[in-house]
């Protein structure tokens, strides 16, 4: 399967698209992104990177869901990015992981990422999804929270028609009256929820054991290369968070520049994340700190073997494998 997928990926990927940075250094650091309100998002659009590597030049790459992501590693098409916790324990399960490692949390997933129904379906909670048709992009958060909340309802995924789409087919599809409901992230959940009710969210899920974060991961090449590169790198992602607290109105105007929305709207959806302070993401809870890997090895751990019962991976990553696969060098140091 992974020799298949290398074959299939290359630099130029279905579904993400390059937007070069201005600084043209002799080396190149190629960065996959989403287009979701973060403070990673506010990094590229204030070029913070740009300015503090300018004998790099750095591509930022749009990708529309893990699995895209997934598939560019695998390719060798990046050096880091964005990718959701679920896609993460995909990644690295198997004889063949994906060579990467998680070296940042970008944000826990909240209200945020959310299963809605059309309100035409007349459909009230989860159980009413039964025989009905679900869109979710396939190996994201969004379908293994999806997954965990048919789980909690006591709904097989036969039970429904599950159909992997995008975020903006599924606003298509929505629209058409082709889907009955859908789990997807910000910014096409807003859209979804005008004309939709919300039957849960990812907060909810997590909080009732079965949390997604939206993480960053490195390549094992651009470890063993550059690692100040990457102790850089970390430095500006933690003060992208930082400034979404210290400046919420700028920073709400530098998502709104970079997803095409008004003011108003960013700030809603930025209210709609969690976001760990620096000094959280190296603690015991999060990431942890070199030699002492924290509990998100644990959370993945759980993520995985959820995956491997729901038949999603055919065998789940064990935990000391996952806890090798966080990238806790210069921590906590490096970001505070």
């Amino acid at each position: 399967m992974l020799a298949a997928a290398l074959g299939a990926t290359s630099v130029a990927l279905t579904g993400c698209s390059s937007d070069t940075g201005s600084s043209g250094g002799s080396r190149h650091l190629r960065i996959g992104y989403f287009a979701f309100p973060s403070g990673d998002l506010l990094v590229k659009n204030q070029k913070l990177l740009e300015k503090a590597l300018p004998d790099h030049r750095i591509t930022w790459i749009k990708f529309d869901s893990g699995a895209s992501v997934n598939q560019a590693f695998i390719g060798g098409s990046l050096d880091i990015a964005a990718l959701g916790s679920s896609p993460f324990a995909r990644g690295i399960s198997g004889s063949s992981p994906i060579p990467y490692k998680v070296a940042f949390v970008l944000d826990v997933a909240g209200e945020n990422e959310a299963l809605v129904a059309r309100k035409a379906t007349g459909i009230k909670n989860v159980a009413g999804l039964k025989g009905r048709t679900v869109a979710t992009p396939f190996a994201s958060t969004s379908h293994y929270s999806l997954l965990a909340a048919l789980d909690a309802a006591g709904l097989k995924t036969t039970d429904v028609k599950l159909i992997d789409l995008q975020p903006q087919p599924i606003l298509a599809a929505w629209q058409r009256g082709d889907i009955d409901a859908a789990y997807v992230w910000l910014p096409t959940l807003d859209e979804l929820r005008t004309t939709g009710v919300q039957l849960v969210s990812s907060k909810e899920i997590g909080a009732a054991g079965r949390p997604t974060l939206d993480l960053a991961v490195v390549s094992d090449a651009l470890i063993a290369k550059e690692p100040k590169t990457i102790a850089t790198w970390r430095r500006i992602e933690a003060d992208g968070l930082r400034r979404l607290t210290a400046d919420p109105e700028g920073s709400a105007r530098a998502i709104a520049g970079e997803l095409g929305i008004s003011l108003a709207a960013a700030k809603a959806q930025l209210a709609q994340g969690v976001f760990l302070t620096p000094r959280q993401i190296a603690s015991a809870d999060w990431l942890g700190t070199e030699g002492k890997p924290g509990k998100l090895a644990t959370y993945l751990t759980d993520t995985g073997a959820f995956l491997a019962g729901q038949h999603q991976i055919e065998t789940a990553p064990a935990e000391d494998t996952l806890r090798t696969a966080l990238y806790l060098k210069g921590l906590p140091d490096g970001i505070e």
